[in-house]
């Protein structure tokens, strides 16, 4: 007897939306990527229950016939493609066919649609997977489909959703994407009933920005504009690196203005700021990359967020090559051109010089250069532009023999013996030399005291003379009314005012007025969905590293004496003296054989 045979059509539909649709927000990209296909100028997404309950997505494109609403629903059924050779040019956002099929397969939806001059709208309506009318409606040029009970029919797909803060989270980082790749579009988004962002159509990239972040983000951006025409144009804007994160989720990437998640193009970008950012640390971004349609591929994925470069490499190259050209024009780095025209002898091997000949004994009486003299030489050197240091060798590092302390190991008599580069503390105990970076020691300092308060309930609030208000993104706006009560547990004070407009009527008494809005800012933007539903632990963890992280003692700070020894007994009384809240080393040690394996004496 045979085994094998044909899937029903509903049952083929839903293994497609396993790939397709992961979450609601997969349902609204799909959705608000055909409303930008049909030339919408204004797109409306409404929300209920993070998704599950209700997607609404509204728009004025151009609409369908009735025989067009009704094939829609058919898999593979698409107005996008024609022929194979298509799938070697794609223009268009959507193009596979499969998701209004995958979709209407999983959930209960409504589709109504009329084109320009139709004498009737047409509404489809569909329950997992099957037909149960059409008929005429009215509805204005445009599409809107109601998509309800997300997974009603598969319990087992339902139940791996996330909580409704997660996935509203994620639809709201969706929408900013779009409204970001469009600002020709207005985007209007609505949770619950409540308003979340309205975009009005913005004249460019600048524009749009300024209405979903807020001022404050257009302060520290700087433009980007290069790369090559025929491989790769790389447009947008970067962040000066004064605005430092935490995380990648502040980089907004997009391909022929589809955002896609490129581990490629993230790491480019990092490679611009070589140098100039420490490591662990990333650049805010919007980078828009432009490639001609046959030198990228976009099927790749079934949710289309993955795309693969013909010439990747020289993609690479442009993204790097603009964002250091970005820094370069804003003098936070020499430009590309300047680095190759450094002088030769930067890179000049060590080549001996040769043994003095013998000389002649001469006796002279020495004359002082005259100051006109000496003006002269100086001018003469300033005009070469290159000063070649005295040929020495080069001397072996220790790198090989400096290694991460172990807890155990670490002695309490440490004594302190000055700075490094005021950042590090060099100091002694009896095993060698020790090197504590002072920033995350005081660091760990603070986290232990903050845990240990907040259990207690008893921290320590300072009132600001006049609160500090800010607005909040669309994404920030979606995770921070939930931490709210937690950041209360350390001593803030927050109000939420209009809109997404949030007021800082207190923080923490050792935390810098000055550090305050900055740090909520990197929270929200690093406490993200997945970590929300986490423990309360966990979460309280992550209040209490980014609190400790601004408040503690900064890199280029000069402590004297008394300061370092204080710093080294606070730390050797914490819970994890040799590691930061974040996991970093906090102390790295030199032993005394190292020393003597380094000048070869054992």
């Amino acid at each position: 007897m045979s085994k094998i045979r044909v899937l029903a059509d509903h049952v083929a539909n839903q293994i497609a939306a396993g790939e397709v649709v992961e979450r609601p927000a997969s349902v609204a990209k799909e959705l608000v990527e055909n409303s930008i296909d049909a030339g919408a100028t204004r797109i409306t997404i409404e929300i209920e229950a993070g998704g599950r309950r209700l997607l609404k997505i509204s728009d004025d494109g151009e609409g369908m016939v009735r025989d067009d609403a009704v094939l829609a629903f058919e898999r593979h059924a698409t107005s996008k493609i024609r022929v194979s050779e298509d799938l070697a040019a794609i223009g268009t956002l959507g193009f596979r066919g499969e998701a209004l099929a995958s979709i209407a397969s999983v959930a209960k939806v409504e589709l109504t649609t009329s084109t320009e001059g139709a004498a009737s709208a047409t509404r489809v309506t569909i329950d997992g997977g099957r037909m149960r009318d059409v008929k005429d409606a009215a509805h204005p040029r445009g599409t809107t489909i109601a998509v309800r009970d997300l997974f009603f029919n598969v319990p087992a797909r339902r139940k791996f959703l996330r909580s409704e803060a997660t996935e509203t989270f994620h639809l709201t980082n969706l929408v900013t994407h779009y409204a970001l790749a469009h600002p020709e579009i207005a985007f209007t988004f609505v949770n619950n009933g409540r308003e979340v962002v309205r975009a009005a159509p913005a004249k460019d990239l600048r524009e749009r920005a300024y209405q979903i972040f807020g001022a404050d983000f257009l302060e520290n951006l700087l433009e980007v504009n290069g790369g090559h025409g025929e491989v790769a144009r790389v447009t947008g804007f970067v962040s000066a690196p004064r605005d430092r994160r935490t995380s990648r989720d502040s980089q907004y990437l997009f391909v022929n203005r589809r955002f896609v998640r490129d581990r490629m193009i993230g790491r480019s970008l990092s490679e611009g700021y070589r140098s100039i950012l420490p490591h662990g640390v990333y650049p805010a971004a919007l980078l828009f990359i432009e490639t001609p349609l046959d030198e990228v591929d976009v099927n790749v994925h079934p949710a289309k967020t993955e795309v693969r470069f013909r010439r990747q490499a020289a993609v690479a190259d442009a993204v790097r090559e603009a964002v250091k050209n970005a820094l370069a024009s804003a003098a936070y780095a020499p430009s590309p051109q300047e680095q190759r025209a450094m002088p030769a002898y930067v890179n000049m091997p060590y080549v001996p010089p040769p043994p003095p000949e013998p000389q002649t004994r001469i006796e002279y009486q020495y004359q002082p250069p005259s100051g006109d003299e000496i003006a002269r030489d100086v001018a003469a050197m300033l005009e070469q532009k290159a000063f070649v240091p005295s040929a020495v060798p080069p001397v072996p590092s220790a790198e090989k023999f400096t290694r991460e302390v172990e807890p155990e190991k670490l002695s309490s008599n440490i004594r302190p013996l000055g700075q490094l580069d005021e950042s590090f503390i060099i100091a002694t105990d009896e095993q060698g030399l020790l090197l504590i970076d002072q920033h995350v020691a005081h660091e760990r300092v603070l986290f232990d005291k903050y845990r240990a308060l907040e259990a207690a309930r008893q921290t320590d609030s300072q009132q600001l003379l006049v609160p500090e208000t800010f607005d909040l993104t669309p994404a920030q706006a979606a995770v921070f009314d939930n931490l709210v009560p937690e950041l209360e547990n350390y001593g803030f004070e927050l109000m939420r005012l209009s809109g997404r407009t949030v007021a800082i009527n207190a923080t923490p008494a050792d935390l810098p007025a000055g550090e305050a809005r900055n740090m909520l800012a990197e929270l929200l933007d690093t406490v993200d969905a997945e970590k929300k539903d986490s423990a309360r632990e966990t979460l309280r963890d992550e209040i209490a590293a980014s609190l400790a992280c601004h408040a503690a003692i900064k890199v280029n700070m000069p402590l004297g004496q008394e300061k370092m020894r204080w710093l080294i007994d606070r730390l050797l009384q914490t819970s994890s003296p040799t590691t930061c809240p974040h996991g970093r080393p906090v102390i790295l040690r030199l032993t005394r054989r190292d020393i003597l394996k380094g000048f070869h004496r054992i």
